[in-house]
């Protein structure tokens, strides 16, 4: 088979940044959504998905219907869910809890939240059922690091690594089959 590309999206910039924003619904600014209309304007994509979170539905539907494109909204792609840190600031958080997190998110959840082998295995399902079609896909950052971890192998610790400020793009060739094939291709941020 041949390969197809798949480019991971992060949203634009929330009206409310710098929080740790999961399952909170905060929509994205306009200057957020046009950073994401911009970068994505020269993909040429058949397949538009995103999380059912407005702050990425938002910037998928600004990319989409231009073109004529429907954006298939898939809640598998949402953020992680920061439990009862969700919505504050880093700097509202224990610093031994959140380095916790940071050290090892599966052994050291946010209280109430969501373990990242969750994330993990959710984003690894819906990876696995998409068609092998030009795709672009509008989410969040921890869901891009979850695909990161699931098709290039990544553990936890790697895909901190990864810078992907709002709207930042992750291009990746991948080649289906038994035993896919993943190339990184490109990081815009």
């Amino acid at each position: 088979m041949s390969a197809s590309m798949l480019y991971l999206m992060r949203h634009g910039a929330p009206a409310v940044a710098g929080r740790l924003l999961g399952r909170t619904d905060d929509p994205a600014t306009e200057a957020g959504i046009a950073a994401c209309a911009a970068r994505a304007a020269g993909l040429d994509v058949a397949r538009i998905e995103a999380s059912d979170l407005i702050r990425a539905r938002a910037c998928a539907d600004a990319i989409g219907r231009p073109r004529g494109l429907p954006v298939m909204v898939e809640p598998r792609w949402r953020e992680l869910d920061f439990g009862a840190w969700d919505g504050l600031a880093p700097a509202a958080i224990d610093p031994a809890a959140l380095g916790a997190f940071y050290d090892d998110p599966d052994a050291a959840p946010p209280p109430g939240g969501e373990r990242w082998s969750a994330l993990h295995d959710r984003v690894g399902a819906v990876l696995a059922a998409m068609p092998p079609v030009s795709t672009l896909v509008v989410t969040h950052g921890g869901a891009i690091r979850a695909a990161l971890a699931d098709l290039c192998g990544f553990d936890a610790r790697q895909i901190w690594a990864f810078d992907l400020p709002y709207a930042a793009l992750v291009s990746l060739r991948v080649w289906p089959g038994p035993t896919r094939t993943v190339q990184i291709v490109g990081l815009a941020t």
